[in-house]
C-alpha cells in the first residue's frame, strides 16, 4: 500500500465574547492559507455565538466552544447554559486542549490573548510546546492604551507566556500606523519576536453571493457600519438625526446595524427610518465586502476588519471611534487620519445633527487611502502567507527527521 502523504494542519484560537472582529480576522487568514496551499487544512476553535453564519472554504472548518459573554463589570457569564462561569470556562479550556490533541496541528496561531480567555489555552499552549508545535500569537495594530494594557497583561501572566511560550509574534498592521506594544516595558526578547505583517487585505467573494437588494435607492451610498452593532446605537443615531434634519446630503445611506445590536434598539431606528426615502437598513449581512464594494463612501466606529476594508476597497472614510471600554479605534483613527487614511469626527456627546450633516457633505471630495503611499500597507496576507510557509517546512522536516530515527532506532 502507497502511503499518502500527511496533509499540512494549522489550529487557530479565536476567543469571541462578543463581536465580530476577533472571528472576521482569523476567517480572513484562514481563506488565504488554504487558497494558498492546496495541501493544507485549518480548524478554528472559537466562541462566536454566529459562526455558523459565515460561509468556510473548503478545507476550512471550525469548533464552536460554549459561549460567554462579558458583563458591564467586567465579569463574565455564560451566554446559552445554565452553568457556572467557572464550569464553563473548565469546559471550553478542555475541548481546546483535546481538540489540539487529536488534531495534531503544525502549527497554532492565537489571536490576541496570549493564554485565551481567563487562561484557557494555556495548557494547550505548554501541551503543543512539548510537541514541538510552533506557536505564534497575532495582534491586531492596536490593543488599548498603555497604561491600560499593561496592568491588564501583568494581571492575566501574558508578559511571560510571549517570553516563553511563542515563537512569533505578527501584528497585522505596521509600525509607521501603529505599535500594539508600544509605551509598555517589553523585554528585548519579545521585541525580536515581533513582525509586522502589513493590513490584511479583502476582496469581494469570488462565490455566487445573492446582492441585498437596496429598495428605497439604487447604488452608490453611504455605508454606515458600527461593526458588530453592540455599542454602536450613539453612531447610528447621530446619522440618522442628520439625515432627519437635513434633506440634501450627497448620498443615500444604508445602515448595517450588526448582529449585537439590541432588538429593541433596531427597532426603534427601523421606525425612524420607515420614514426617511434616502435612508435603508438591514440587521446584519455576513458578505459586508459585497457592501463595501458598491459604496460610496463609509460612515464607521473604525473596528480592526472595518479599517482593512476601507483600505481593501479604497473608500472615503470617517471614523467615528468609541473610547469605552478600549480607546483602540480612537488610537487607530487618529493615526490613520494623521496620514490621510481616513477623517475622524470625534463624539463630543451633544453630537448635533449640522455637525454630523456637514461631516457627511465633506466626505465625497475626501481623499481615498490609495492617495497616500504607504509601502507595504496591504502586505499582511501575503506576509502571513509566507510566514506560515516558513514554520510548516520546518515542521514536515522536524517530522520526516522524527520518523528516519524511529526507523533507524527500531
Amino acid at each position: 500500500m502507497v502511503a499518502i502523504e500527511r496533509a499540512s494542519r494549522i489550529l487557530m484560537y479565536s476567543h469571541d465574547t462578543f463581536g465580530l472582529g476577533h472571528l472576521r480576522r482569523t476567517r480572513a487568514i484562514a481563506h488565504s492559507l488554504v487558497r494558498q496551499n492546496p495541501n493544507l487544512s485549518v480548524l478554528i476553535l472559537t466562541g462566536s455565538p454566529i459562526i455558523g453564519s459565515f460561509d468556510f472554504s473548503s478545507r476550512v472548518d471550525f469548533v464552536r466552544i460554549p459561549g460567554v459573554i462579558k458583563l458591564r463589570n467586567g465579569d463574565y457569564t455564560s451566554l446559552k447554559l445554565h452553568m457556572d462561569i467557572e464550569e464553563t470556562l473548565a469546559m471550553r479550556a478542555s475541548i481546546i486542549k483535546h481538540t489540539a490533541e487529536a488534531f495534531d496541528p503544525d502549527l497554532f496561531i492565537v489571536d490576541k490573548e496570549p493564554l485565551g480567555l481567563r487562561g484557557e489555552v494555556e495548557n494547550t499552549l505548554h501541551m503543543l510546546k512539548e510537541m514541538g508545535v510552533p506557536l505564534v500569537l497575532g495582534l491586531r495594530d492596536v490593543m488599548d492604551d498603555p497604561d491600560l494594557l499593561e496592568p491588564e497583561w501583568e494581571r492575566k501572566g501574558a508578559m511571560p507566556a510571549l517570553e516563553n511560550l511563542y515563537d512569533e509574534i505578527w501584528v497585522y498592521g505596521l509600525p509607521q500606523i501603529c505599535k500594539p506594544l508600544d509605551g509598555m516595558h517589553v523585554p528585548e526578547s519579545v521585541l525580536r519576536k515581533m513582525v509586522y505583517t502589513g493590513y490584511l487585505e479583502r476582496e469581494v467573494p469570488s462565490e455566487a453571493i445573492k446582492p441585498y437588494i437596496i429598495s428605497k435607492f439604487e447604488p452608490p451610498y453611504l455605508l454606515v457600519t458600527p461593526g458588530g452593532g453592540g455599542d454602536g446605537d450613539l453612531m447610528v443615531d447621530w446619522v440618522l438625526r442628520a439625515y432627519e434634519n437635513h434633506k440634501n446630503l450627497p448620498y443615500p445611506a444604508l445602515i448595517v446595524f450588526g448582529p449585537f445590536m439590541q432588538s429593541e434598539q433596531q427597532n426603534a431606528f427601523v421606525e425612524r427610518i420607515n420614514k426617511l426615502d434616502n435612508v435603508e437598513a438591514l440587521s446584519f449581512d455576513a458578505h459586508m465586502e459585497s457592501l463595501m464594494d458598491n459604496a460610496a463612501a463609509i460612515v464607521a466606529m473604525g473596528g480592526y476588519n472595518t479599517f482593512c476594508e476601507i483600505l481593501s476597497f479604497d473608500k472615503p472614510a470617517m471614523i467615528i471611534p468609541r473610547t469605552r471600554p478600549r480607546m483602540e479605534q480612537f488610537i487607530r483613527a487618529s493615526s490613520a487620519q494623521s496620514l490621510g487614511l481616513v477623517s475622524m469626527l470625534e463624539d463630543d456627546n451633544e453630537r448635533r445633527p449640522d455637525t454630523m450633516a456637514t461631516a457627511l457633505r465633506q466626505l465625497p471630495q475626501q481623499k481615498r487611502p490609495s492617495d497616500v503611499v504607504v509601502p507595504g500597507l496591504m502586505d499582511g496576507l501575503d506576509s502571513v502567507n509566507r510566514l506560515t510557509q516558513k514554520h510548516l517546512d520546518t515542521r514536515a522536516k522536524n517530522r520526516e527527521t522524527a520518523a528516519t530515527l524511529s526507523q533507524i532506532s527500531g
